[in-house]
């Protein structure tokens, strides 16, 4: 029982460190600062933010760092690297020091894999200590990074609501305080045994306890303002309250009989799984495939043997009048769910690129947004809300990845193929863009960062799962690395698409350093709001053509579960 406990306070530190360690979703509260003090144009502003976005495409390193270091020790070494990449970045913008700009680059960099190394962590310690229940504790968890923007907002509005340059020296002492905050629980990880099938059950009632409270913490966030600094420095209290408030799951685990008798029993959980994809079920569904005597399968040819459903795949029926359309979506389909993908099979697959330019254009682009908060309000004359956007991108971002769990929640009433929701989750990118080059107004741009940040913060949440059932849970950790080099990728080629229009804009009348442009007026980023919108939009077809592409192998397994 001891063991049950400690796994919870484990959690409780994993959600902590991810609260305050999104660290590079405040970049646009002082972007403007750091244009001002280094003399840079927006294009230089882009690469610094493209840098810190760089840090995930060596996020492997985290992984080899734990083949030969504790957890504990690569847990400080992210902590570190952040505490030194931040922290000689606010000696660079409050002008204590000064450093060539390729070293502020490299900076960047720096606290850009810090924040890939603390996820690694968290990844680690969840799927060690919930190996039942990984996906629920990883969205949980992972959820909470989206908030990191509105803690720190709160923060720095309740030192010094009028300096910016704060947000970089909070982001590197808060992550610094946070692991040693959560070494104790992290170093008297238990030994678990594996759980029986009640007691997982009761475990997902602790879970559905623990995103109830997660969705209290955003709407606390979202909801209540901070007019001054007294308010703020009053709110974030409340905020820690709400986040120390988890710790109290350790007496629900010790209770869990009580709840089993007379709460648990009353709501019905049988054959409703909150996991689209267990082992069990993933055993099951290869079983009834195997033993399938024909090699036609409704219209699936099988090139390999009945023994080796991994070999087959879904061949077109010749027909002359087929068209270009039915060759496309019955070309190299996936045959079932949890099949084992390799990286050199990965990348033959016209499933992994439909899902990795729905991605691109989809989430990727919804990031590269939030990194241009702060220019995009200084252009509409909004300087004095910057910190509201990226509260309200935060929050939003926060609900979107919570609610990347409610496919498995609603199943057994509304069941729906995840590529599906995923297409869904899209749909608001395109709008809010296009609302955003229609009009100029304040309540469009609160409405649009608000939709922005509820779609790519589902799809950021969601894309862990979708990666696994569609390429294999053993080899996802490879698979989706391979996934979010897209997120660099797109940093770089967004951010330079705006910056180059930003620029273009700009008038030399009005500047802050002789090389240092500053635009005003909607001319600033109409076109590139133009632009996003229509690549969104090929991010939504994507997603849609993997939807019909993958909704068979879905509902073959859901009816193959349910039998």
């Amino acid at each position: 029982m001891a063991g049950q406990s400690r796994k919870w306070m484990i959690l409780v530190a994993t959600i902590w460190i991810q609260a305050f360690t999104g660290t590079n979703f405040d970049f646009s509260a002082y972007s403007s600062d750091y244009k001002s003090v280094l003399g840079i144009s927006q294009v230089q502003l882009n690469y610094l933010a493209v840098a810190s976005d760089l840090g995930k495409a060596v996020g492997w390193s985290s992984g080899l760092a734990l083949m030969y270091l504790p957890l504990w020790l690569v847990l400080f070494l992210s902590a570190f690297m952040g505490f030194f990449g931040y922290g000689l970045q606010w000696l660079v913008i409050t002008n204590v020091i000064s450093l060539p700009y390729f070293a502020v680059f490299m900076l960047c960099l720096l606290a850009g894999c810090s924040i890939c190394w603390f996820n690694t962590v968290c990844f680690v310690l969840c799927i060690k200590n919930f190996p039942t229940n990984r996906p629920l504790a990883i969205s949980l968890t992972v959820s909470f990074n989206g908030v990191s923007a509105a803690l720190y907002n709160l923060a720095a509005k309740a030192f010094n609501s009028s300096s910016n340059d704060l947000y970089l020296l909070l982001n590197a002492f808060i992550p610094l305080i946070t692991s040693i905050a959560a070494l104790i629980p992290i170093l008297r990880q238990p030994p678990l045994d594996p759980l029986p099938t009640d007691a997982v059950k009761r475990d997902q009632l602790i879970f559905l306890l623990l995103n109830f409270l997660a969705v209290t913490t955003g709407l606390y966030l979202l909801v209540l303002p901070a007019r001054d600094p007294s308010s703020a420095r009053l709110l974030f209290c409340g905020a820690i309250i709400l986040l120390i408030l988890p710790l109290a799951m350790p007496g629900v685990v010790y209770a869990r009989d009580w709840f089993h008798r007379t709460i648990y029993s009353s709501i019905r959980v049988d054959g409703s799984s909150f996991i689209l994809i267990d082992h069990d079920d993933l055993e099951l569904h290869k079983e009834l495939i195997s033993q399938e005597n024909s090699p036609v399968l409704n219209g699936v040819s099988c090139a390999g043997s009945n023994d080796a459903p991994s070999n087959c795949i879904i061949e077109k029926v010749t027909k002359s009048s087929e068209g270009c359309c039915e060759a496309i979506i019955q070309r190299d389909r996936l045959v079932m769910l949890g099949e084992e993908h390799k990286a050199n099979m990965l990348i033959r697959r016209l499933d992994f690129w439909l899902y990795y330019f729905a991605y691109f254009y989809g989430g990727t682009i919804g990031l590269v947004y939030s990194n241009n908060l702060g220019q995009i309000s200084q252009s509409l004359g909004l300087s004095s809300r910057t910190s509201t956007l990226i509260t309200l991108y935060s929050a939003f971002s926060f609900f979107g990845r919570l609610l990347s769990a409610a496919p498995d929640i609603v199943r057994t009433k509304i069941y729906f193929a995840r590529t599906g929701w995923l297409a869904l989750a899209l749909l608001p990118t395109p709008v809010a863009f296009f609302l955003l080059a229609t009009t100029g107004s304040e309540m469009a741009l609160h409405v649009g960062t608000a939709l922005i940040g509820l779609s790519s913060g589902f799809i950021f949440a969601a894309a862990v799962s979708i990666t696994s059932e569609l390429f294999g849970p053993n080899s996802v950790g490879v698979n989706h690395n391979i996934l979010i080099t897209n997120i660099p990728i797109g940093s770089l080629l967004y951010g330079l698409l705006s910056a180059l229009v930003y620029d273009a804009n700009a008038s030399a009348s009005i500047q802050m350093l002789p090389s240092s442009l500053v635009c005003m007026g909607r001319k600033c980023y109409f076109l590139t709001f133009v632009w996003w919108g229509c690549v969104s939009v090929l991010g939504l077809a994507s997603s849609a053509l993997l939807f019909v592409r993958t909704r068979t192998v879905y509902d073959g397994f859901e009816k193959n579960r349910r039998s």
